[in-house]
């Protein structure tokens, strides 16, 4: 069994990297490796908003990450610095700026490059996005 740190530096929209990542994710756990956590990074940070609303029968890559999570118990970690330069926001960092809303799904915690870091360290692979 391997553990895997994937890192998602695409959109859900606009490229094909968010929806790779999490195909291998899937197969990757169904063939009973581990993801030990999926840390967006770069555009990769839009995967976390929940304001996303695609047409009844487009793919729902928002959606399925926070399935995914919650279904394998795999933490989704945004990349703050890039969240915030990009207008992602936990409840906190709304708060934190004062902002009055927030967009990014709570199933998403918000961590810095050390949490990238520190996975690795624990992990045979990162595969990147």
């Amino acid at each position: 069994m391997n553990k895997f740190i994937v890192q998602v530096n695409g959109p859900a929209y606009g490229s094909t990297a968010s929806i790779r990542a999490l195909k291998f994710c899937q197969a990757a756990t169904s063939a009973g490796h581990q993801v030990i956590k999926v840390f967006f990074y770069q555009d990769g940070v839009q995967n976390s908003n929940s304001l996303h609303c695609p047409a009844s029968d487009e793919i729902n890559l928002h959606q399925l990450w926070v399935e995914f999570s919650h279904s394998q118990q795999v933490p989704l970690i945004n990349c703050v610095s890039a969240a915030l330069r990009r207008g992602v926001l936990s409840e906190q960092d709304a708060e934190e700026n004062n902002k009055s809303q927030w967009n990014s799904d709570s199933t998403f915690t918000m961590g810095g490059l050390g949490e990238l870091v520190s996975g690795i360290e624990h992990a045979d692979r990162l595969v990147c996005f």
